[in-house]
């Protein structure tokens, strides 16, 4: 359990004053031109031993990303940009950073940009996010007006401009690339790699994208050191995360906590356990929309982490997790899902344009069960054609939840299928 005074973000829940005067009284803003002064080598290498990995979802060592951005210019300006386009469904963990505690990531965008050789830094905030933009655009203008940012930032002697961008409302913008296309003001559509930002992104000049936790915990880290932060969590699972629990928990809500915390203990320390008690638990998706969901029965000892998820076909994505009780009909929602994936496809490649239809279709038949068992197998084959196949992976994105359904309750598709067949439907439909 994470003691209140190893917690990073110190105002989750809005309880607190969020100005910058709030911010600075709860340890931000502390020494920072004394953490720049240390120089470029020193932040990245406290980076990489803190054992930070992304926290958008992929999980991608963050020390080691910003090492591969140029150690010296070419003439061509380097850029950060934070990824802001929290569009995952379920996950909503960024919004409670922007619209509550903004500063350590003004305060972290400032650190990282200095790290990397960067003038400015470009915040891309998802279209729907009109509240969390008002706040975190006023905690830019406050930093500002206090001279943390601007001509020599916080007395840093570093020039630093932050701008706040505005998406409108794509899911496929919060891929990393197609975010980068948005913003230079074209479609919202991924890019070829290589070249990999760190060698041509934002306008062609280097780029790092991150995430807007893994930014805005670096100044805490660089603070306190990376030996308290790598002390949480198994070796390559380290630090504190921001999690969240929505669906059928007795009380949803976003909580910082340890990483590789037993699942179970999560569920019943931070949401008041499962709708029901801990039995009446069907399945979760561990991490955001596009993780394989997985069923009670591996979750018995399961540990909330990236390996861990990933050692049980799973995915430890963002962290948010979608809970399903008993009374929950997983097809359908898996279906819901697919709906999803398919409406938000770019439809760029071949595979994710024409393959997420499909599987939409397929899905819309099991839902009702219309469809044959054999396309069970069918549906299945199509995900592996899909996956693996695209410039991103959105294609992915949208096999992975229909795979993880048919490993684990194929006899749930057949049952429907077979009711359907002998006139039992009606009676399952009115439950």
């Amino acid at each position: 359990m994470l003691k209140d005074q190893d917690r990073i973000f110190t105002n989750l829940y809005g309880m607190h004053d969020r100005t910058l005067k709030g911010a600075m009284a709860r340890g931000h803003w502390d020494g920072t031109a004394g953490i720049i002064a240390n120089g470029r080598d020193w932040i990245i290498q406290q980076m990489k031993d803190s054992g930070l990995r992304g926290r958008g979802g992929a999980g991608f060592p963050t020390g080691l990303k910003w090492s591969f951005m140029p150690k010296e210019s070419d003439g061509r300006p380097a850029y950060l940009v934070i990824n802001a386009d929290e569009s995952e469904p379920a996950t909503c963990k960024d919004r409670e950073i922007m619209r509550h505690d903004p500063h350590p990531l003004i305060e972290g965008a400032l650190i990282a940009s200095f790290a990397m050789n960067a003038h400015a830094a470009y915040i891309y905030i998802r279209g729907e996010y009109i509240r969390e933009r008002e706040a975190l655009q006023a905690a830019i203008d406050e930093a500002y007006d206090a001279g943390l940012l601007g001509k020599n930032a916080a007395k840093s002697g570093w020039d630093f401009d932050l701008y706040l961008h505005h998406g409108a409302g794509a899911y496929i913008c919060g891929e990393e690339t197609a975010l980068l296309e948005s913003l230079e003001g074209k479609k919202g559509m991924p890019r070829m790699k290589p070249p990999f930002p760190a060698g041509a992104g934002l306008y062609g000049c280097p780029t790092t994208v991150n995430n807007v936790e893994s930014i805005a915990v670096a100044p805490t880290i660089l603070r306190r050191g990376p030996e308290w932060f790598s002390s949480f969590g198994r070796p390559n699972n380290h630090g504190t995360k921001l999690m969240a629990l929505t669906g059928h928990v007795n009380n949803p809500c976003v909580f910082e906590e340890a990483m590789s915390m037993p699942l179970r203990e999560i569920i019943e320390r931070h949401g008041g356990g499962i709708r029901g008690g801990w039995d009446n638990l069907k399945a979760i998706i561990p991490g955001g929309a596009s993780c394989p969901v997985l069923p009670k029965d591996a979750l018995e000892d399961a540990i909330m982490d990236f390996d861990w998820m990933r050692e049980n076909k799973s995915s430890f994505g963002t962290g948010c997790m979608i809970v399903m009780d008993q009374n929950t009909d997983v097809v359908k929602a898996v279906w819901r899902l697919s709906k999803f994936f398919k409406h938000e496809s770019c439809g760029q490649c071949t595979p994710c344009r024409e393959g997420t239809g499909w599987m939409m279709r397929v899905m819309d038949r099991l839902v009702t069960g219309d469809a044959e068992v054999e396309e069970i197998d069918m549906l299945l084959s199509v995900t592996k054609q899909v996956e693996g196949h695209t410039i991103c992976a959105l294609g992915d994105a949208a096999a992975w939840p229909i795979q993880g359904l048919i490993r684990h309750f194929r006899e749930e598709i057949e049952d429907r299928i077979k009711a359907k067949k002998t006139g039992r439907m009606g009676a399952m439909a009115a439950e």
